[in-house]
């Protein structure tokens, strides 16, 4: 790792151990805060383990809620990083619950594709991947979105700790291929694990470099 790649990782370690805080939900376009800093969006199936993440990735036991009940959370979720405020993170609602009345789903993908068309701030999206099952139909319909979009984002592999080193490089090897066909993704996956803390620093310096 070179010297700039340190002196960003630091920089990021100090950042998610200051001030985090949750700043408000928004149902809809008009509830959306000013758009005064950049974005950073978190997207991704329900229970990939995308609050857990969250948790982790900013040192917080509780600043995501963590739910059993596949999609719970149909809000956009705005949290404030940084004194004075650097830039936000956004939990977007999780998506493919098989469960969901077709109005909410419909909801979904109003609230979400509004955001994406229309968010000046939005700098990076995180599309996370349960490295257990890899990229689903579902997945594919949201980097389809995000390519339309022309938002960039990254591939994160979640759950890396629960399948064998053998297996996780081969997923993601086939997410690195599935990322190359879209002209928004990002080369570079990231592996995470929200329990042992496997990629979070990437993962850090990954959001801090979307924002500057």
């Amino acid at each position: 790792m070179n010297d700039e790649a340190e002196d960003l990782d630091e920089t990021a370690r100090k950042l998610f151990s200051g001030p985090v805080a949750f700043l408000k939900s928004a149902p809809s376009l008009q509830f959306l805060p000013d758009a005064a800093v950049p974005e950073v969006a978190f997207a991704g199936r329900s229970n990939v383990g995308k609050s857990s993440l969250l948790n982790k990735l900013t040192n917080r036991n509780s600043l995501a809620r963590t739910s059993n009940t596949p999609g719970r959370t149909q809000e956009l979720n705005f949290f404030d990083v940084g004194e004075p405020l650097r830039f936000r993170l956004v939990d977007m609602p999780g998506y493919g619950f098989a469960q969901a009345p077709k109005d909410v789903v419909k909801k979904w993908r109003f609230l979400v594709n509004d955001y994406l068309r229309g968010r000046q701030v939005l700098k990076r999206a995180l599309v996370l991947i349960d490295s257990r099952h890899g990229i689903k139909p579902v997945d594919l319909d949201v980097m389809k979105m995000l390519d339309d979009a022309a938002v960039s984002y990254h591939l994160v592999l979640t759950k890396a700790d629960k399948i064998k080193a053998s297996e996780l490089a081969a997923v993601d090897e086939a997410t690195a291929a599935e990322a190359r066909k879209h002209p928004a993704a990002h080369p570079e996956i990231i592996a995470t694990s929200a329990e042992g803390g496997l990629g979070i620093d990437q993962l850090r310096r990954a959001v801090l470099e979307a924002t500057l």
